[in-house]
């Protein structure tokens, strides 16, 4: 009878790759997570009990087949669990990398709610991958047939080249045009070096490249190319922007120099990674070297700041967050990895303003920041979606001193139907593209929308699955024009 390669959840306990130590950690932006070794990866797979409702697919929002990958791991059968990986997933490296797997599939793993601790399925997923790429497994795409279609994409980020994967898999001509020098979006630009090295993006980008996909970088929709010209040369048009409009802070001094956008922060950090000349970096504008820095905000774009400020070598770094540790929307994971690098995290208090330095004695404020006023904070009665609202503790404020200030408060959508002159591209109330749920339709004809642009400021993975789902939608309505022209 052959052995049981699976169940040893019981005799196996959960072991993550290794992470490298703090001290080192944070004098650079490589990835803090070494690759599982061949055995360890079998090991750590056979863990997996193979249940009959797996939870850990139906709360993936791709819907990943990860019990099939991983019994094909542990059985030694990498190439295939590669191939069951990239059916559902146009990124498997990438999700393995940065999706919040404890609030996603790891976090319903069946074992893991029997207290066995559990499947480390995102560390087996980015290993399943690289191995793919290191063995050449992953390959160019080569469509059975070419289409005279044309499809333009608007925006180079996750939403978008999934969707471009998907579409030059039938034969679409696709064209991406992105308002940066590089493509990837937020993948590249607002997501870390220590979360997401920048080769994993780029070689990704590379393959779409050698598949047929044409990037049109540098290219600002709206100015440099109107939306008009666009639809104009394309059957169908998918609007992937993302949202980019930062909150603002209130209160007094909030337009201070020092405080800045933290999309602006990590994207000059990024740049500075692939080695480009930024000048807000090398003024010092957008580098923490030396400084005293405060980041507001709860999510995982502040831990992205908190995290890169301690390796750029600030002085101190404090954390800002209205509500609790229980309360952030943040992945706990980050704040464990922040917390272990020497990022404070003050909890339950939130900014009322901010003070600007004085040249001399006596002399006039120089607008730049030097002091945050806080106020701190109680959890009062749950809000309309059941959260506890913070509360104003009167009296309790106090001063912080601050060089440097980020606001990671969230993203908005900008106004696209008044930048890109189509008033009838219907918006709804929060500025999001209104789009038909699963197939990305919008009111303008032929024009789709994917993504955060659609769902607000959200996850990776999210806009994968939206990207996938509207590219079939666009295969069928283009298949259905096809025929109709033809009869």
């Amino acid at each position: 009878m052959a052995k049981q390669p699976m169940l040893k959840f019981v005799t196996v306990e959960r072991d993550m790759p290794e992470k490298r130590e703090a001290g080192a950690r944070k004098q650079d932006f490589n990835e803090i997570y070494a690759e599982y070794a061949a055995r360890k990866a079998e090991e750590q797979s056979a863990r997996c009990s193979q249940c009959g409702v797996p939870y850990c697919q139906s709360h993936c929002p791709l819907h990943n087949n990860i019990p099939d990958w991983l019994r094909l791991t542990a059985t030694n059968r990498l190439e295939e669990a590669y191939e069951v990986s990239q059916a559902t997933n146009t990124f498997p490296e990438i999700c393995g990398r940065i999706c919040p797997q404890d609030r996603l599939c790891e976090g319903n793993c069946v074992i893991e709610q029997s207290g066995h601790g559990t499947v480390t399925i995102g560390a087996v997923e980015k290993y399943i991958t690289d191995t793919a790429w290191d063995k050449g497994w992953v390959k160019p795409i080569t469509p059975v047939q070419e289409r005279d279609e044309s499809v333009a994409i608007i925006g180079a980020g996750p939403g978008g080249l999934a969707a471009a994967d998907m579409l030059r898999r039938e034969g679409v001509q696709v064209t991406v045009y992105d308002r940066y020098d590089r493509g990837g979006g937020l993948m590249t630009y607002g997501i870390p070096g220590f979360k997401l090295e920048k080769d994993v993006v780029m070689r990704r980008i590379e393959l779409l490249e050698k598949s047929g996909v044409e990037f049109v970088l540098n290219c600002n929709v709206g100015e440099d190319l109107s939306f008009d010209a666009i639809r104009g040369k394309h059957d169908a048009v998918l609007i992937a922007t993302g949202v980019y409009k930062s909150r603002e802070l209130p209160g007094p001094g909030a337009g201070s120099q020092g405080i800045v956008r933290a999309i602006d922060y990590l994207t000059a950090s990024n740049k500075v990674g692939f080695g480009d000349e930024v000048a807000e970096y090398e003024s010092g504008e957008l580098n923490a070297e030396g400084k005293k820095v405060i980041v507001i905000g709860g999510g995982d774009t502040a831990m992205d700041c908190v995290r890169t400020a301690i390796r750029q070598g600030a002085e101190s770094v404090k954390c800002l967050y209205r509500r609790d540790r229980a309360n952030m929307p943040g992945s706990q994971r980050e704040v464990a990895n922040a917390e272990e690098e020497g990022v404070e995290f003050v909890w339950l208090t939130a900014p009322k303003g901010f003070t600007s330095g004085v040249d001399e004695p006596g002399g006039a404020a120089d607008g730049v920041v030097r002091s945050a006023m806080i106020q701190r904070m109680r959890l009062g009665a749950p809000d309309a979606s059941g959260r506890q609202s913070p509360e104003l503790i009167e009296g309790s404020d106090y001063a912080e001193d601050a060089d440097l200030v980020i606001k990671a408060l969230g993203f908005e959508a900008e106004d696209l139907p008044a930048l890109w002159n189509q008033p009838e591209l219907e918006v709804t109330r929060w500025g999001t593209v209104r789009a038909e749920f699963g197939s990305g339709r919008t009111s303008l004809d032929g024009v789709y929308a994917v993504g955060d642009i659609v769902r607000g400021a959200s996850l990776v993975v999210w806009a994968i699955r939206d990207g996938r789902d509207c590219a079939a939608a666009i295969l069928q309505d283009l298949g259905a024009a096809t025929v109709m022209a033809a009869e």
